[in-house]
């Protein structure tokens, strides 16, 4: 694997998990063009490591996971630079990674950083995650994917009332709403996350990779093609080494060795 160094981000890697660390907690890991294009940087990384099957994106300090764009830089943005990739670009390498991409989150995740939990494939917050998309008190919007992921993962009415009225949701409401997959007390948040890698680690990671994959390509996609999508993937996986190697394990009453092929 490459290594690079960030200026806003920490980097970990430990075995199977990589572990990205937004590092600006005097701006509440506020989100500036540098630290989401250090983020996509990041992804692109690991993409390189075939031995990362998960990865965690959490934010520095107790308060905040991630409280938004850097709204003096944001003041200076033009109708141009609303074309960039940005932070959507940033949000789509984490929802196509290869990679299970869990958010961590620690504290206040709103704007952008809200978007980024958005993307993410498993949310779980401690009980002090507060989470919003209050972009319209600025006289923008959402822009790094939040108008579409939020409703899809919510609902089209509940997200239209977040987005129109800028609420921000405690952490159990937005667990109530289907946001976050869990909460837990903020001392046991990486601990919880940690349990979920471990679930996940123990899987064939083909099967991780393709179930996440057929998920999110299916989801927009018309049944019929969404079907054959997953008939697909299921091919691939009658033909791997693990699929043998989980059923000759489950068969043994044994714990199976899977080696991603």
């Amino acid at each position: 694997m490459i290594e690079l160094e960030f200026t806003n981000l920490l980097i970990e890697k430990n075995a199977h998990i990589a572990k990205i660390t937004i590092n600006r907690p005097e701006v509440r890991n506020a989100l500036d063009a540098t630290t989401y294009g250090e983020i996509s940087q990041a992804i692109e990384l690991f993409e390189q490591d075939p031995t990362i099957s998960v990865v965690i994106l959490t934010g520095a300090g107790d308060k905040s996971f991630a409280a938004g764009a850097d709204i003096k830089q944001l003041q200076q943005r033009t109708p141009l630079d609303a074309l960039e990739p940005g932070l959507q670009g940033t949000c789509r390498k984490i929802e196509q990674s290869s990679k299970i991409v869990i958010a961590a989150v620690n504290g206040f995740a709103l704007g952008g950083g809200c978007e980024l939990a958005l993307a993410c494939d498993i949310r779980i917050s401690s009980d002090r995650g507060k989470f919003g998309l209050p972009e319209l008190n600025l006289a923008i919007i959402p822009g790094g994917g939040g108008t579409q992921r939020l409703s899809r993962i919510v609902g089209k009415g509940k997200a239209l009332e977040m987005i129109l009225t800028g609420e921000i949701l405690d952490a159990y409401k937005a667990e109530q709403i289907g946001l976050v997959s869990k909460v837990v007390p903020h001392d046991q948040l990486h601990e919880e996350v940690q349990a979920y890698v471990e679930k996940i680690v123990a899987k064939g990671p083909l099967a991780v990779r393709l179930a996440k994959t057929v998920v999110h390509q299916g989801y927009d996609s018309d049944l019929t093609s969404a079907l054959m999508l997953e008939k697909l993937a299921q091919a691939v996986l009658f033909g791997s080494e693990d699929k043998y190697e989980g059923t000759t394990a489950f068969l043994e009453k044994r714990q199976a060795t899977f080696a991603g092929k």
